[in-house]
């Protein structure tokens, strides 16, 4: 089954419904989104409304300067979070969530519901073909 989208250049395109994992289909791209470890933790790190970047860090831990600073570059490239610039002396910036970003809080608490409730089962099989190779 085929059906007409449009893309971001005005061309039209036709994406295969039948076959839902295909490089050009949705679900890809929110896969894509999520695949990244930093992109789920700095999203659901702002679920509580506007922070600033050091304040983010602190509240995330175990993320570099740089790491922190292009995860939030990314989010804000898919439209998830918003950077707003305060004048003064010292300069502010605080990042906050989309209302499209908000929409991926719930999916990202279930893989996290997801990953309390079968955790020990995957690191079990992970150590397990570590033995057996």
């Amino acid at each position: 089954m085929r059906s007409t989208v449009g893309s971001r250049s005005g061309t039209i395109r036709y994406v295969t419904t039948d076959q839902p994992f295909l490089a050009d289909c949705r679900a890809r791209l929110a896969f894509d989104l999520l695949a990244n470890t930093w992109n789920a933790v700095v999203l659901w790190a702002l679920r509580h409304g506007p922070v600033r970047h050091g304040e983010l860090r602190d509240r995330i831990g175990g993320i570099s300067q740089k790491v922190l600073t292009e995860t939030l570059r990314r989010l804000e490239f898919n439209g998830l979070v918003t950077r707003r610039a305060y004048g003064g002396a010292p300069p502010r910036v605080e990042y906050e969530l989309t209302e499209l970003g908000r929409s991926l809080l719930d999916p990202i608490e279930a893989f996290g519901v997801w990953a309390f409730e079968h955790g020990d089962e995957v690191m079990a099989a992970q150590e397990r073909c570590t033995r057996d190779s």
